[in-house]
């Protein structure tokens, strides 16, 4: 991943980095893997977050065709 520095701004290259590392999910990674997770806690997490989701595409669609 790189970030170029344009005029010396260092603060702005630093946000631009810290926000492509958000949209990639580092962070949350990072976060995740800092304690062990036993495996059917895993994967019951990921079956929640699928879930969640898909509810909320599915809110978004329902909006999309109520306008």
């Amino acid at each position: 991943m790189q970030v170029h520095v344009r005029d010396n701004n260092v603060d702005q290259a630093l946000r631009a980095l810290k926000k492509k590392l958000q949209r990639e999910g580092v962070f949350r990674e990072m976060k995740l893997k800092q304690h062990f997770e036993k495996p059917s806690v895993r994967k019951a997490r990921e079956k929640a977050e699928a879930i969640r989701r898909a509810r909320k595409l599915a809110r978004k669609k329902n909006q999309r065709d109520i306008y």
